[in-house]
Order: structure tokens, then C-alpha cells, then sequence
């Protein structure tokens, strides 16, 4: 599988994990409308996810991970 395969895979996995979680945590919590629930899960899920990235390098192509969590890049 080529790096620009995998980051855009894991990008979309860490999208749907966290909105997943969004979701219903939010809709557990609060009785609020089911398409501002989406809207707010899906920003939730945009801030926090994790960016993956392919970037060449003498070596090859690696994929990077970004996140506000953690300093710096990391390599995946």
C-alpha cells in the first residue's frame, strides 16, 4: 500500500472513531437536535483527530502524524 493510501486511511479511521465517540457522548448528554448533534461531532472530531501525512524524503516516502496533543511530528 502506498504512504498516500495509508495516511488518507488513517486519517479517515481517526475522523470516524472520534466522531463516533462525539456522537454519542453528546447525544447521551444532551437533547439537541440530530443534525446540530452531526455538525457538532463532526467539528469535535475535526479538531481533536490526528493529521497523517506522506512526505518524500531521500529514503523513500514516509507517513507523518500530527496532533495537538503531542510536540512535534511523529513518524507512523
Amino acid at each position: 500500500m502506498k504512504p498516500k493510501h495509508k495516511a488518507l486511511l488513517y486519517n479517515f479511521m481517526a475522523f470516524v472513531i472520534l466522531f463516533l465517540i462525539a456522537r454519542l457522548a453528546l447525544g447521551y448528554y444532551l437533547p439537541i437536535n440530530p443534525i446540530f448533534l452531526a455538525v457538532t461531532s463532526a467539528i469535535i472530531a475535526n479538531v481533536l483527530a490526528p493529521k497523517f501525512g506522506a512526505i518524500k524524503t531521500d529514503k523513500g516516502e514516509k507517513v507523518l502524524m500530527k496532533w495537538i496533543f503531542i510536540k512535534g511530528v511523529r513518524e507512523i
